[in-house]
């Protein structure tokens, strides 16, 4: 309960840092994938960059809400980090009901990577990342070789996924809001396992990073634990990172954490570490 209400207390704090400390430094490409006015992706090129990979990010917003535009900072970040970055937006529920934002999230992907080969831009060094349900998207999109075959995604040239507060597993013990979240996704009768990347895990050769927070009031720590050890028993690479900093509410960790620079932030210097080490 503590948790749920530093989570809720959390959300001024935020948008005021939103509105009044986030720079834009530059316009990214905003390129469609589809009739529908929320499949579309965001590219940003950094000025510098300094790495040969491609972060690839499923935004978040509990899957019927936000887009690319809402979480620009996110891309302005990275691309001040000097990497090249893409976000990635889909319909959303309850008006939309799952699977179309898994199909959704598939088809942008292989939009974005056709889009940054026609640039010249090398893709063989990518990395799927996403917060809450863009993790939750991402990660099936990821290991789930069902979802890789009806959606034709090549998960070749991914050499990382890094996950910020995924519900990768729908226990009965799910917060109150998490449940209802959920009842909004999915069709009412709808097997909710087909949806649920702990059931869908396959083996392949994606390292992961799992960042969770014991004191969000929104998805449980054990969601990573569930994600991790189903992971091992496959033999694939995993951390679970658990978040250090103060500002550890799930709103925080999962987007937030974009709001500040590296130096200020143990988890986003993890994340960027992370995807350093690959």
């Amino acid at each position: 309960m503590i948790d749920y209400i530093r989570e809720n207390l959390s959300y001024y704090p935020i948008y005021f840092r939103l509105l009044f400390r986030t720079k834009k430094d530059l316009t990214p490409d905003h390129v469609s994938y589809g009739s529908d006015k929320e499949q579309y992706f965001l590219y940003y090129e950094p000025k510098q960059p300094v790495s040969d990979k491609v972060v690839v990010w499923v935004h978040g917003g509990g899957w019927n809400a936000g887009n690319p535009r809402f979480f620009d900072y996110v891309g302005q970040n990275m691309a001040r980090a000097g990497y090249r970055f893409v976000s990635i937006g889909y319909r959303l529920s309850p008006k939309n009901k799952y699977p179309v934002q898994l199909e959704d999230v598939c088809c942008a992907y292989n939009a974005a990577i056709r889009y940054l080969r026609d640039k010249g831009i090398d893709t063989s060094r990518t990395v799927v990342s996403g917060p809450s349900a863009g993790a939750h998207l991402s990660s099936i999109m990821c290991y789930s070789k069902d979802a890789q075959d009806r959606y034709n995604v090549d998960i070749s040239d991914v050499i990382g996924f890094a996950g910020f507060g995924g519900p990768y597993s729908f226990r009965k013990s799910a917060t109150n809001t998490l449940k209802m979240l959920i009842n909004m996704l999915f069709a009412k009768g709808y097997d909710r396992r087909q949806g649920e990347p702990l059931s869908l895990m396959t083996k392949n050769h994606i390292p992961m990073l799992l960042i969770q927070s014991r004191h969000d009031g929104l998805v449980g720590f054990e969601c990573a634990e569930d994600f991790a050890d189903k992971a091992k028993t496959l033999g694939i690479k995993c951390e679970v990172y658990e978040v250090e900093d103060k500002r550890n509410t799930h709103s925080w960790y999962t987007a937030g954490c974009f709001l500040f620079e590296r130096n200020e932030n143990k988890t986003l210097d993890r994340f960027i570490g992370w995807i350093e080490g690959l």
